[in-house]
């Protein structure tokens, strides 16, 4: 009897025991039951709650938080920058998912003094982006669905490293805008996208995360391939299709990809790197 006693309170113990990941910040985030009211606070997390097997536990949600189909019913909560604070709190959420990049310390202050555990996203690293998938899913007691996911995006990831990584080097200018012209430094994951298919950000070396650069220095360290994303009253490759001097120009690798695959790290972006990488393949057939 003393070992049916016993069994029956270590069921217990561990019908309740707490669930703790680390985040993205380094902090541990831990909560005494499966979440089961979350609210994303950016399109990227939403993308990676409901390839957790969590998308019915999204209560809320930022804008721009469209993907997949079913995400554009969630209510929303104001955008990455700006929410309404009261129906934050309305909306009784047992967890929320930030993202610190997007959103202003003070937001995140604020929704840390709720006392509602918090989870901060950022995959600076595309292996990162299953390793939040697996975290979501032990938060969200999903983890069958949330692993079986992780998995194929590594299996998927290991694939185009072991095509394209080691093929010749193809020196890229990634454009995020035109007016004024932004891009990206090596510390943001679309350096590791494109390290994965053998490109060489040519400005991997800024100190600022989405630096303005000038179009002079983009023609100095002439590059063989410019990326740029289709968005609405934005020029993209269309800039750089005067300058003939520049290699990129003319060698015909003025490339347009769609940034829904590339802007968020969500899961998405394993298919984006392999338009990058093909992308790339395309850029190498064109040497002359």
């Amino acid at each position: 009897m003393k070992y049916l006693l016993l069994a029956g309170a270590l069921l217990a113990a561990n019908a309740t025991a707490a669930i703790t990941v680390r985040d993205d910040d380094g902090s541990l985030v831990t909560l005494q039951n499966p979440a089961q009211r979350v609210i994303s606070m950016a399109p990227h997390v939403t993308e990676l709650l409901f390839a957790a097997g969590g998308g019915d536990k999204v209560v809320g949600a930022v804008n721009y938080s469209d993907y997949p189909e079913a995400a554009k019913k969630i209510p929303r909560i104001g955008d990455n920058r700006d929410i309404d604070m009261e129906r934050v709190i309305a909306m009784k959420p047992d967890l929320i998912v930030v993202w610190r990049h997007g959103s202003s310390e003070r937001q995140i202050e604020q929704l840390r003094k709720l006392g509602i555990p918090l989870f901060h996203s950022e995959p600076k690293k595309l292996d990162n982006i299953a390793d939040n998938l697996t975290a979501m899913g032990q938060l969200l007691g999903t983890e069958a669905v949330a692993n079986a996911a992780a998995q194929d995006l590594r299996s998927k990831l290991a694939s185009l490293r072991a095509q394209y990584g080691a093929r010749p080097p193809v020196t890229v200018f990634y454009q995020v805008w035109d007016k004024p012209l932004y891009t990206l430094n090596g510390e943001h994951i679309v350096s590791d996208a494109l390290k994965a298919c053998g490109g060489v950000n040519i400005f991997a070396d800024q100190k600022t995360t989405a630096p303005v650069v000038s179009i002079e220095a983009v023609l100095q360290a002439d590059p063989e391939a410019v990326f740029a994303t289709a968005e609405k009253d934005y020029g993209g490759v269309n800039l750089w299709r005067p300058y003939s001097m520049l290699k990129a120009t003319r060698n015909g690798n003025l490339f347009t990809i769609d940034g829904n695959l590339l802007n968020r790290a969500g899961p998405r972006m394993i298919a984006g790197t392999a338009v990058l990488c093909e992308k790339l393949e395309e850029a190498r057939k064109h040497r002359k």
